[in-house]
């Protein structure tokens, strides 16, 4: 089970700030992922290029969050997702994860809907993790 928020709130403590500041930094790597990848689709990704993004934003968020259950934002940040049996992410988890985050994003209901679940809940989880049963927490000592 993942930390209780009435018995250890240090474990959520800030976590919706730390996830915004974290998101800022993904972004920022994936946007340097897709430049240094457009030359190598000889500049044509240039036409492609919120696709080329949305793919390797994906790729991304899906091997950093299945290799060691955080992105690198997340890590600068000393938070990770973990499963409502306090596991790290495994590869399944991971997509799922991003795949739900992808639709999120995309459509600005939901994502509205998801901040204000981040900015209300106890354990301040997301649409995508009520969904699955993940948590963001902060990383354990």
């Amino acid at each position: 089970m993942t930390p209780d928020p009435d018995t250890q709130p240090q474990f959520y403590d800030s976590v919706p700030t730390k996830r915004l500041l974290a998101w800022g930094a993904d972004t920022i790597i994936i946007l340097v992922l897709t430049l240094v990848v457009i030359p190598f689709t000889a500049f044509i990704g240039l036409f492609f290029l919120p696709f080329l993004f949305i793919v390797l934003g994906f790729a991304y968020r899906v091997v950093t969050l299945s290799r060691s259950s955080a992105t690198w934002g997340m890590q600068f940040m000393a938070i990770e997702m973990r499963t409502r049996d306090d596991q790290k992410f495994d590869l399944p988890t991971a997509v799922l994860h991003t795949l739900g985050y992808t639709v999120s994003i995309t459509m600005p209901l939901l994502q509205l809907i998801s901040i204000v679940l981040m900015l209300s809940t106890d354990r301040r989880q997301g649409l995508t993790d009520m969904v699955l049963g993940t948590v963001a927490l902060n990383r354990r000592g």
